[in-house]
This record gives structure tokens, C-alpha cells and sequence, in this order.
């Protein structure tokens, strides 16, 4: 999966296109460098390569309110209470690559909560369905039942 930016002609600003109508403002975005738990060998202890994306949800005027409110959702834990969605990615060893996989599994995620949800249509089980697990359940216990102690019938 990946994210794509193109340069906006109408406000010169470069654009993250999610789906055909939800694209972010790459303003929008908040990038701070940390150092790297991942591989990098000794660079680990002197770059900072990992990158935490923070990216404010609930102040985006690019994002519907019903993706809004399911993105926060979705985030669980990633998601502040002030409506921004924080993600760490330091799993390669340059920052442009980290950046890459953060701007990425952002865009999956927004793309989870475009996707509209499917309506569960409540169902009720059949008389038939009902009736074999009556038998089952008659079936297992008389099982059940014969493996109790013998009794003599002296």
C-alpha cells in the first residue's frame, strides 16, 4: 500500500490523496524524529531515524465526520483525546523509509474508516437448527451419563 502526494496546483501545497474524496494537506502532518530501538548497527546510538507522525483528526477540515469519528475509533490507543492520531515507525534504518511506512499505514487507516461499514441484519436461528441441537446435546448427555459408576442389579 502506498501513499501518494502530488503537488496541489490550486494552493501549491503537496497533497497525501487517500481515496477520490479525502486527501490531507501534508501541513497537516506533525513529524518528530526519535532515536531507533530497529536495526541500524551503531547508528541506533547516535541518529535519530525513527519518526512518531502525528496527524490531528479532529482539526482536519479534509476529513468527513463520519470518518473523523470512525478514525479515532479505529485508532484505539494511537488516538489522543484531543482527536490526534499518533504513529511510531522505526522499523528500517533511514528516516525517509520510516516516514514512508508512518505516511503509509496512516493512509490505510483513514482508508478503514472510509470504508463504510456493512449493516448487520439481525438473524434468528431456524426451528430445525433448534431441534438438532436439542438432539446433540440429548445425545451427548445419555454419553455422559454411561460412563457414571456400575451398579449391580443383585
Amino acid at each position: 500500500m502506498l501513499a501518494f502526494s502530488f503537488p496541489c496546483v490550486k494552493e501549491n501545497q503537496t497533497m497525501i490523496y487517500v481515496t477520490d474524496e479525502i486527501s490531507i494537506a501534508q501541513e497537516e502532518l506533525e513529524e518528530k524524529f526519535i532515536r531507533s530501538s530497529g536495526p541500524g548497527g551503531q547508528n541506533v546510538n547516535k541518529l535519530a531515524t525513527a519518526v512518531q507522525l502525528r496527524f490531528a483528526a479532529g482539526a482536519s477540515p479534509n476529513l468527513p465526520q463520519r470518518v473523523r469519528v470512525r478514525l479515532l475509533q479505529l485508532a484505539g490507543t494511537r488516538a489522543t483525546k484531543e482527536g490526534v492520531v499518533l504513529i511510531e515507525a522505526d522499523s528500517h534504518r533511514t528516516r525517509e523509509r520510516n516516514r514512508a511506512e508512518a505516511q503509509e499505514r496512516l493512509v490505510a487507516l483513514i482508508k478503514a474508516a472510509a470504508a463504510v461499514p456493512k449493516y448487520r441484519r439481525k438473524t434468528r436461528p431456524t426451528k430445525a437448527s433448534k431441534v438438532r441441537r436439542v438432539e446433540a446435546k440429548k445425545r451427548r448427555s445419555t454419553i455422559k451419563s454411561a460412563r457414571g459408576r456400575v451398579r449391580s442389579d443383585d
